[in-house]
Order: C-alpha cells, then structure tokens, then sequence
C-alpha cells in the first residue's frame, strides 16, 4: 500500500476528523470535574513542596497530563457531544490510564474487541464514529474503517505523527527504518505499519547487537531469530543494513534515544568513512517534548534529598515505566502504582516492580518524619495524584 497516498486520501475525506466539533466549553467543564485537583494546585502554587503531618512531599515541576494526552482526552469527550446516538469505538485504550478509559465507558464509548492478538472490526457498522487514540493506529487498521465508510476522529498525538513523517522519508530514500522502541506497543505498531523496511531495537543492548552485526558481520540466522517479531517482513540484515535512520517510540527513555541515534551514527561512519555518512545514515530528532521535560524534571528531582518515590501511572504505560527507571537508577525505593487504591491497610502498597509482576510490599512508608518524591506520567490525571497524595497523608495521620 502506497501509506503516503492513502493518508492523503484519508484526510480529504468528508468522514475524517483531526479537530474538535465546538464543544469546548462543555467539555473543558466536564474534565477538570473529573480530572482536576486542587490539593496538586496548592503544591504547584508552594514551590512544589507540601507538609502535613510527618509528611514531606517534593512533586517534579513536570508530570502528569501531557497537551496531547488532554486533546486526545478532550477530543473524545466532543465526540460522544457531537454525536449522542451514534455507536462509537475506541481503536484502542484512548491513553493509558484506567481511569480515564472507564470514564469514557460509561459514557457508552466502546472499545474494539480483541481476539488473541488481533482486533476484531466486524463489531464495527458502516456509520459508526471510530476514535483512533493518542498513540495512533495502523495504516491498516484506518483502511479497514475508511473502506467501511466510518466516521473517523483523530486523536494522534501530532508527535507521534511526525515520527510517521520521519519513516516516510527513510522509505522515501531507500533507508531502512531503526526504531528504538516496544514493538508490542500500539504506537511503534502504528510507526512501523508507515515504514518501508524497519527494524524495531528495545534498548542499548539490542542496538549494539546490530551495531556488531553491520561491522563484523555474524550468524543471520541468528540475528532473524532475534527480531523475528520486530522486524518488517522478508527482512535481510546483510542487505537491509546498509542504510539506516533513527525513529522512536516518543515515550522511550529520552538519552537512551539519543545513544543509540550516536551509535549507529558512528557505527556508519566507520563501516563507510566520513564523506559518505549520509547516504548510509539519517537522523531527525523526533523525542517528545513532554516525554523530555518529565524526565528532565524527574532527573532534578531525585537530586534532592528523600526517602522514597512514588510514579504514579497506568502499568502498561511506557513513559511512566521511564520515570520509575530514572529513580531506581539512583538507589531511591521506588513504587510505581496506577491510583491511589494500591495504597493499602496495614502500611501495605500493590505495586509494579519494574520488569516484575505486581505486587504488595510491607512496611513501606518509613517511621518517623519522612519525604516522598512523587511524579506521574503524561497519561495521569492531577486528580489520580491527589488520591495517592491522600492517602499517604492518612497513613501516616
């Protein structure tokens, strides 16, 4: 499929929405009801420092609610305004965070089935009002809901859309797309269903195994082995490595980001040489600012003096995953929990160990006077934060 021209096509079309319908007033009413807190404002308001009791919490001056995650938010929240009979679907979980999916549930906002590992659009009628979520769907699935003649409203965090930009213009010039992300996660499936030939790396390790490989060679079988899920179709490292450019997940850890853009950089210009590094590699830079400033924030804040952090975020949400790593880096405990319900009795917490099953963990507020670190991910409303921040509070009452 000619991605490019079908988008086009697409966006041309009298059923395609990428803008709100005019609801704002009513909708912004609705979402700081539901979203926002005015306990997380008066910490704002104080220097990002509040004490009661025994407790000291120093907040990141940037967390939380990210402008695209609110427009995707809000977008959502005009659709079921503008059309308040209509059946309509959610491609996927509009963010991630519960939260707010149940929210749009009983709204009557319906979410696609999925059977195994694949949607099922047979639920979905031609008339339907169709919600592609923040993270964006495959150019596969918007085919399937514009031959279906649905209603389809955009939500695509234009971040997202402009890594889509970037793999165009590698399969534009013949280069083979690297894309530093999950290849499970919903946006690099929707970044890579763009791209020409792409080859999707998880993380540093997995970059400097292909680094190797374009340098000295090595066991493709192996190497085939190794990506068989993360790599287009009918892909050949000997002949599809020779030209690369960067793309991302806009949620991955921002430096890991950029370390891997310079590895394979240099890599290339040590297999060609110098003078011909661009027409064997090709970066744009394509981090999120949002992602970026949490991090940047949470960076400044595990400098200061505490005794423990809380990363408050869906489980399954990758940039809030990244905020937790950051603390475990520097040896701060760390608990990263998705509301304010995973605070227990008995001094008790459920939470997600990073790379581990949730869990509950015993006696984890310290006696005494303490300080506790908190952040949230782009996806976590202010008012998920005030839950947390509350019962904390009552804990240690």
């Amino acid at each position: 499929m000619d991605t490019k021209a079908f988008s086009s096509t697409l966006k041309k079309s009298d059923n395609y929405h990428r803008k709100g319908f005019g609801h704002k007033e009513e909708v912004t009413e609705l979402m700081n009801t539901a979203y926002q807190s005015p306990l997380v404002q008066q910490l704002r308001e104080n220097n990002y420092t509040l004490t009661q009791g025994k407790v000291t919490i120093r907040l990141a001056e940037s967390f939380g609610f990210c402008w695209g995650v609110e427009r995707a938010v809000a977008m959502a929240y005009e659709t079921r305004e503008h059309f308040p009979t209509e059946e309509i679907w959610i491609t996927n979980e509009i963010i991630h965070n519960p939260d707010v999916n149940d929210h749009l549930r009983k709204m009557n906002v319906q979410f696609v089935p999925v059977e195994g590992n694949t949607k099922d659009f047979s639920v979905v009628n031609s008339g339907d009002v169709v919600i592609l979520p923040a993270f964006g769907a495959s150019v596969q699935e918007m085919k399937q809901l514009y031959d279906k003649d649905c209603k389809i409203v955009d939500t695509t965090c234009p971040w997202v859309s402009k890594v889509w930009n970037t793999v165009e213009r590698h399969k534009k010039k013949s280069y083979t797309s690297i894309i530093h992300g999950k290849y499970k996660h919903e946006e690099t499936v929707a970044t890579s269903s763009f791209a020409g030939t792409y080859l999707i790396v998880l993380n540093m390790a997995e970059a400097e195994y292909v680094c190797n490989y374009i340098l000295h060679g090595g066991d493709k079988t192996e190497f085939l082995e190794k990506f068989s899920r993360a790599c287009s179709e009918g892909f050949d490292p000997d002949r599809d490595l020779v030209a690369v450019g960067i793309a991302n997940q806009t949620t991955m850890l921002k430096s890991e980001t950029e370390q891997i853009g310079k590895l394979f950089e240099h890599t290339m210009m040590k297999k060609y040489g110098p003078d011909t590094l661009t027409e064997h590699f090709h970066s744009f830079n394509t981090i999120c600012d949002a992602t970026q400033e949490r991090q940047d924030a949470m960076l400044g804040l595990v400098e200061e003096s505490m005794d423990l952090m809380v990363v408050i975020g869906g489980f399954n949400s990758s940039n809030t995953t990244h905020l937790q790593e950051i603390a475990i880096a520097r040896g701060i405990p760390s608990y990263h929990i998705d509301g304010g319900a995973r605070i227990l009795a008995d001094n008790r917490i459920e939470h997600k160990p990073l790379d581990g099953a949730i869990s509950i963990a015993d006696d984890w507020l310290p006696s005494g006077e303490i300080v506790i670190g908190i952040t949230s991910g782009a996806s976590t409303p202010d008012k998920a934060v005030e839950e947390v921040l509350e019962k904390i509070f009552a804990a240690k009452a």
